[in-house]
């Protein structure tokens, strides 16, 4: 079941406060295509018509008389990798859709709607249905990177609101100063103490906010600490000034303000109480309605993240952080840069055989990731089945002892033991089922039962090792080596 918290480290990428726009649609005779992506909730007013019949807060359609459908084509404020959906048909009671899809595609931003519609098109939500008078929450089907969609009604009537839940991916200069919290930038606010009056990613959102409601506002804290947000960056960046505006804030404004930098692209959202935090500005005293901006930082980074400290509590209304991003690290480029000797090895580490290691560097220089990922496929597809074999050899049975594997298999382990992590909570029972199964199964193929473990659970192994049990030797190679094919991407894709 979708809920909210399965986007909670989501922003709405489609929302008109971030620069989304309806471009076309194919009706909206009743109430107009504008308001399907205004960030604030839909309201009802009982009393509002206009001589085309009810005005009601959304997008909403004339019934239609003829086949087909209607549909609307938006432009995201900013392109990002969609996950799901917010398809709200609030006050919608009996005139919203019964059923909707949703398509997305990437295009110019400057695409005219002719040009959108003879686009190539990908289906991210099948047909579902549209409860009324509700918030209809929906994981996309394709999670992908896209700038522009189309909500699909079928076969008319109206919506409320569409929220757009994914994460900010932007193209943008890497050798340009630019602010690299914003939003629109590829930055996003992680985490906070508290949000009781304002959102924490209102404080990246591009221009001044038009009144105390469009910035980030804490309660009133009674207690001896202070409130706090994390601002995880674009990419690892080099700071140059900071600028914290209380715009409107003036009689909740925060008592005093400070920040500091953390370098850690792994670190997770709620991470705050780590120690390794670098001071970047001292607490400041602050001031109403004004924006306070910092160029003589105490350090300037790398940081991938930013914790804004507000002492005690208040509001701050946008935050900006000017800096310039490293050239992000990509396949292609460890692959090209790499010596010889130390490609190989690394090659190594994410697939055991020596012949598609050779294969893959004799293949260089890649153009770019996805010619990388393709040539490291090919190679393998291309090698011996003695060759192959070699690479099954450098996996850890699944199960079993760990510290007798780690010097066993030093190049790969690391990786093998964290592909294994669903069996660590395993039960004893399926530990012993799961070791007398991979015994057996070795008897009869000769190697270890090959998997990719990512995300699955020790019983789910358990279960993937019996069915194949029966498989002829001939079927059983194919099929393990298609899962060493799955293990080395994601190897691959662990180099950056």
């Amino acid at each position: 079941m979708t809920s909210l918290a399965s986007f909670a480290d989501c922003v709405d990428l489609a929302t008109s406060s971030l620069g989304g726009v309806a471009l076309a649609c194919s009706d909206d005779f009743f109430a107009s295509m504008d308001r399907l992506l205004d960030p604030a909730e839909a309201v009802f007013d009982p009393d509002a018509f206009t001589d085309r019949g009810k005005l009601m807060d959304g997008w909403e359609s004339r019934r239609k008389r003829t086949e087909g459908n209607d549909w609307l084509i938006l432009r995201l404020g900013v392109p990002g990798t969609v996950r799901g959906f917010d398809v709200d048909t609030s006050h919608f009671l009996g005139n919203q859709p019964p059923f909707c899809t949703l398509d997305g595609c990437v295009a110019p931003a400057d695409a005219t709607a002719e040009q959108l519609q003879s686009a190539p098109w990908t289906e991210i939500l099948p047909q579902v249905p549209l409860q009324p008078g509700t918030h209809n929450l929906f994981a996309a089907a394709v999670v992908a990177r896209w700038t522009h969609l189309r909500l699909n009604i079928l076969p008319d009537g109206g919506v409320a609101r569409l929220r757009v839940f994914g994460l900010p991916s932007p193209a943008v200069d890497p050798t340009a100063v630019l602010d690299v919290a914003a939003l629109s930038n590829g930055g996003r606010a992680v985490a906070a103490s508290d949000m009781f009056f304002g959102d924490m990613n209102n404080l990246l959102l591009p221009e001044r906010a038009p009144n105390m409601g469009g910035g980030w506002e804490t309660r009133r804290r009674r207690d001896t600490g202070h409130d706090w947000v994390v601002v995880r960056l674009a990419g690892r960046a080099t700071l140059a000034s900071i600028t914290a505006d209380t715009h409107h804030f003036k009689g909740n404004f925060p008592h005093r303000i400070s920040l500091e930098g953390l370098d850690d692209a792994a670190a997770g959202p709620y991470r705050i109480e780590r120690r390794d935090w670098t001071p970047i500005v001292a607490p400041t005293l602050g001031a109403a309605d004004h924006a306070h901006t910092w160029s003589d930082l105490l350090a300037a980074g790398p940081f991938t993240h930013v914790r804004m400290c507000v002492y005690p509590c208040g509001g701050v209304s946008r935050l900006r952080i000017l800096g310039t991003l490293e050239a992000p690290r990509t396949l292609a480029g460890v692959l090209n840069e790499l010596p010889e000797d130390e490609a190989h090895a690394t090659l190594l580490r994410c697939c055991g055989s020596s012949a598609w290691a050779t294969r893959v560097l004799d293949a260089r220089p890649f153009a770019d990731d996805t010619a990388a990922r393709l040539g490291a496929d090919e190679a393998w597809w291309a090698v011996s089945d003695d060759d192959q074999r070699e690479a099954f050899a450098h996996h850890p049975r699944i199960g079993e002892d760990p510290e007798r594997l780690r010097a066993k298999f030093a190049s790969t382990s690391a990786w093998a033991g964290n592909e294994q992590a669903g069996v660590a909570a395993a039960s004893e029972e399926t530990l012993v089922a799961l070791q007398q199964a991979n015994v057996e199964y070795e008897a009869r193929f000769g190697h270890v039962f090959l998997i990719c473990a990512t995300g699955l659970t020790a019983d789910q192994m358990l279960g993937a090792l019996r069915r194949r049990l029966p498989h002829d030797p001939a079927r059983e190679h194919l099929v393990a080596a298609g899962e060493q094919a799955k293990i080395t991407r994601l190897r691959l894709d662990k180099l950056v």
